[in-house]
């Protein structure tokens, strides 16, 4: 089976460079197969064994902070990970366009409670829906333009979150079909 693995905060404009190819010789280094990133936010798509996923997150944190000194999270999805999130997508359901959906994946499940405690009307017009490790958004104004940011999902879940827009959501699955 395939992975997905989604750093967060590389390649944001100037800020924590980090080419591609040295992403997926890192992979590979890791002992990953199959590696194959696609642009160049951060996504990389490979396969590893039961033992190499358990530390890869990791392993991969360690390798870009000695080499280029930064922090930067790692979340890992499988294949089948991803399939659900897809199918699961109430927003996308509801018949809303494909273009104002991303989904905000968690390292960790958070809390009922914390689920919970978060404002809906945090950003008027935006929508958020909370399953399991996934946050789907509805952003018809942008993500440029909403309030909810990594920052604040992961300070209201205690958690670290990356966000992907649906399209390259749609296309990491694609990948990992391969």
């Amino acid at each position: 089976m395939k992975h997905v693995a989604l750093l967060r905060g590389i390649n944001l404009g100037p800020y924590n460079r980090l080419p591609m190819k040295d992403l997926a010789s890192m992979f590979v280094e890791a002992g990953c197969g199959d590696v194959e990133t696609f642009i160049q936010s951060g996504n990389a798509v490979f396969s590893a064994a039961p033992a190499v996923l358990k530390s890869l997150p990791g392993a991969i944190q360690q390798t870009i902070a000695d080499r280029f000194g930064y922090r930067i999270p790692v979340i890992l999805r499988s294949s089948r990970q991803l399939k659900r999130t897809i199918e699961d997508n109430p927003f996308l359901l509801a018949g809303k366009p494909e273009k104002t959906l991303h989904v905000f994946f968690l390292a960790h499940p958070p809390g009922a409670q914390a689920v919970k405690n978060l404002d809906p009307d945090r950003s008027p017009g935006d929508a958020f829906h909370v399953s399991g490790q996934e946050v789907y958004m509805h952003l018809p104004n942008g993500m440029a333009k909403t309030k909810l940011t990594n920052a604040w999902l992961d300070s209201k879940l205690s958690t670290v979150s990356t966000a992907r827009n649906w399209a390259t959501v749609l296309k990491l699955y694609e990948l990992t079909q391969r």
